[in-house]
Order: structure tokens, then sequence, then C-alpha cells
């Protein structure tokens, strides 16, 4: 009597055992699945906080006039009054070399003065 006693106990635990595994899976599973969520959100945060950072670095960066007119230098080719700007060509891209002009437009000017050709070029025509 003990030994069926044992087995009817130990199936009985089982039978339990195996309700709450099959009630605890899903909502196990859905707060893993939150977990990786909630981890690549903050990922995704913390990315997004950071370009708001080098943002706001490139902002005060162009809040500087000496910054302002270094980028007006390297990339408009602006000068200061008086100076002499100087434009060096690569010797080994033969494209810059033989072609001085594009159609009517010359191409050895600066930006401003190819926009102003096109202007005058087109004023004429």
């Amino acid at each position: 009597m003990a030994r069926g006693r044992i087995n009817t106990r130990a199936v009985g635990l089982a039978l339990i055992a195996l309700i709450l595994v099959l009630f605890l899976a899903q909502p196990t599973q859905r707060y893993f699945a939150q977990r990786a969520q909630i981890n690549a959100l903050r990922q995704q945060v913390s990315a997004s906080e950071e370009r708001v950072t080098k943002a706001k670095a490139e902002l005060a960066r162009w809040n500087d006039a000496a910054y302002v007119k270094a980028q007006a230098r390297a990339r408009l080719h602006f000068v200061m009054p008086g100076e002499t700007q100087y434009i060096v060509i690569d010797p080994s891209d033969k494209s810059q070399i033989d072609i001085k002009y594009s159609g009517d437009v010359p191409l050895d000017v600066a930006w401003y003065q190819r926009v102003i050709s096109t202007i005058q070029l087109a004023a004429w025509r």
C-alpha cells in the first residue's frame, strides 16, 4: 500500500509540475522577448543620444567664427582681401591639365566665377 501511495503522489506532483510549466511557459517567453526588446530600444536610444551629442558639437563649431572662416576657405575657396589663391592641380590627372573649358565655361576658375560665366552666357544667348 505504501508503494502505490508513493506512485500516486509522484504522478500527482509530476502532473502539478507539468501544469505549472504549461501555465508559466508563455509568460516566461514573453518576459524574455520583452527584455530583448527593451535592450534593443536602449541601444537605439544611446545611439540617438550619441548622434545628438555629435550634432551639438558640430553646431558649437559652426558658432565659432574661426571655424566658419576655415570652412569657407576650404570648401568654397574663399580668400581674404589682399591674399592670392593658388589651386594645385594633380599632374597625374590628365583631365584637369588638358581641359581648360567645358563648352564656353572656364574650368580653371573658382566655382562662383563659373556660375557667373554660365549666367552671362545664358543672358547673351
